[in-house]
């Protein structure tokens, strides 16, 4: 009885201060769509006639550097709107990587306001509809809140250089996208302003090629983004890759999340016979693989704390020999806005892939930068059209804060440690997220992109750490339950608050007090600077 009463306190508080955020969302909302209007109703004027865009000078509008994701994404994207677009990309090969192959439900609605939702089809994609969660020997299902969404709606797991691929190829049937094979080697700059690019082409020729806009999307290894941002790269942990092949996993078209020692285990389906298995390592050093350290280490050490269904089909894929590492890292945007260029996708901004929210983010980042260069005819003017696209910045933020608090918090709270407090946090986060209903569907709504609501986010964290803390309580409490419970609230303020302030507060909660978020178009700044006194 206690434990209902102490699981209704959290609901109604947890529902009360939501629907307090929603109102004053609203408000922004509101605000942000009259404004929205007004700019709308400002840039009829500069539009041609067949609503494309081009800049009236030189060959090329955009240059992208890279053609990852986010890269062959907006190729196709601002192809579409009728820019003029060159991509050069290290190696146009489909690549061959053990990550980027979870698309979450948010992601795919973006895929399809970008038009790009054929790309997951002819190529084995599974759809995914939410996530098993298993933890000393019990497991519960979370599923995706789809019900009012279209019936194809749902995530895709796949190959990621199918996807890729799939993407490219479509970008490269605009007549107006080049897609061309070369590496990068720096950025043009001219009295502060990015002109262009200096490449080697596929012979090894030094070239380079110029544009009003240059956008770098070369992905985590980056070499470009130093004089972009500030690139302060985490790297907490490796993941350890596998593929088991002809095996059924315990819950069919989920994602499979063991919250093991010393971190989680991750399982999904990436084709119709083969399951990615993903080991999450803490740190930054792994068990060699040529000298068989790397095998003793997953049979000794994973191999038990699989889902039995799942072992044999494991330890085939260890002794196959197919193990590959990739380093797992974070980095918040700090960008430094640039006159003539633009950073996006992993290049810019990365968090812990164990949500599998970077695509999500990538793909959202796109619509927004589509919806504000769309009105623009001419990208000529850098200095002007920097100051303007800072509201990117801004506007990208719900999503992008959300998916990458989330991934860093559950990261730390999903592994394990020597420490009571973190134990019991751990251990309430399993069991609030097996209650069901809104105690699971809000966090798993969070995760997939569906609700991409930071305040909403924070809320249902220190629920949890509530629940966690009233479990220790009840039925008595006793003063080493207290000191620990007192330590758990203080846990989990130290995992999100750094995240938080990382992502920037003012951003994340209060965008709309950001100047840039109101900024104009760049052909009716003094128009708009008009709209934006009267509306506050």
């Amino acid at each position: 009885m206690a434990e209902q009463y102490l699981l209704g306190w959290i609901l109604a508080s947890v529902l009360g201060l939501v629907a307090l955020y929603r109102t004053l969302v609203k408000r922004n909302d509101d605000r942000r769509s009259a404004l929205v209007e007004k700019r709308s109703e400002c840039v009829k004027s500069v539009m041609v006639s067949n609503g494309e865009c081009r800049s009236t000078d030189g060959d090329v509008d955009v240059i992208i550097v890279g053609a990852g994701v986010a890269g062959a994404a907006l190729a196709h994207t601002l192809g579409k709107d009728g820019r003029r677009v060159h991509v050069i990309e290290r190696d146009l090969q489909e690549p061959d990587r053990i990550v980027g192959e979870l698309l979450q439900p948010g992601g795919y609605l973006k895929l399809i306001e970008l038009g790009l939702e054929d790309c997951v089809e002819e190529i084995d994609a599974q759809r995914v509809f939410g996530y098993a969660l298993f933890k000393d020997g019990k497991n519960t299902r979370l599923s995706y809140p789809l019900e009012k969404f279209h019936s194809d709606v749902s995530g895709r797991s796949f190959h990621n250089g199918r996807f890729i691929q799939r993407m490219r190829e479509k970008a490269a049937t605009l007549p107006n996208v080049q897609l061309e094979q070369g590496t990068v080697t720096s950025l043009l700059e001219e009295k502060g302003t990015i002109k262009g690019v200096q490449y080697k082409n596929k012979t090894g020729q030094e070239m380079t090629a110029y544009a009003p806009l240059t956008i770098v999307c070369d992905g985590c290894f980056s070499n470009l983004r130093r004089s972009l941002c500030d690139p302060k790269v985490d790297v907490p942990s490796c993941f350890v890759g596998l593929i088991l092949e002809n095996c059924d996993l315990p819950h069919a078209n989920h994602g499979h999340v063991i919250l093991a020692d010393p971190s989680p285990i991750l399982f999904y389906q990436i084709s119709s016979t083969e399951v990615r298995c993903l080991v999450d390592v803490p740190g930054q050093k792994v068990p060699s693989i040529s000298n068989g350290e790397m095998a003793k280490y997953l049979k000794a050490v994973v191999a038990p704390q699989i889902p039995p269904q799942l072992y044999d089909a494991f330890i085939a894929a260890v002794d196959k020999g197919t193990i590959r590492t990739m380093p797992n890292r974070s980095m918040p945007a700090a960008p430094y806005p640039t006159p003539g260029a633009l950073l996006m996708g992993d290049a810019f901004n990365m968090r812990h892939p164990l949500t599998g929210g970077g695509m999500t983010v990538a793909l959202s980042d796109i619509v927004v930068l589509q919806n504000l260069l769309r009105p623009l005819t001419n990208l000529n003017d850098a200095s002007t059209l920097s100051k303007y696209l800072e509201s990117f910045y801004t506007l990208r933020k719900p999503v992008a804060s959300t998916i990458n608090t989330l991934a860093g918090a559950l990261y730390k709270v999903f592994s394990s440690s020597p420490d009571q407090a973190r134990k019991e946090m751990r251990q309430a986060c399993f069991d609030y997220l097996s209650l069901g209903g809104v105690f699971s569907n809000g966090p798993v709504s969070l995760l997939s992109g569906l609700n991409p609501r930071p305040l909403s986010l924070v809320l249902h964290f220190f629920a949890v750490a509530v629940y966690g803390v009233g479990r220790l309580l009840l039925p008595f409490p006793s003063p080493k339950r207290a000191w620990i419970g007192a330590r758990l609230i203080s846990s989990a303020s130290g995992i999100i608050f750094p995240i938080i302030k990382a992502e920037g507060v003012r951003q994340m909660f209060f965008p709309a007090t950001v100047p840039a978020y109101y900024r104009a178009p760049v052909s009716s700044e003094k128009q708009m600077k008009k709209t934006e006194d009267s509306i506050n």
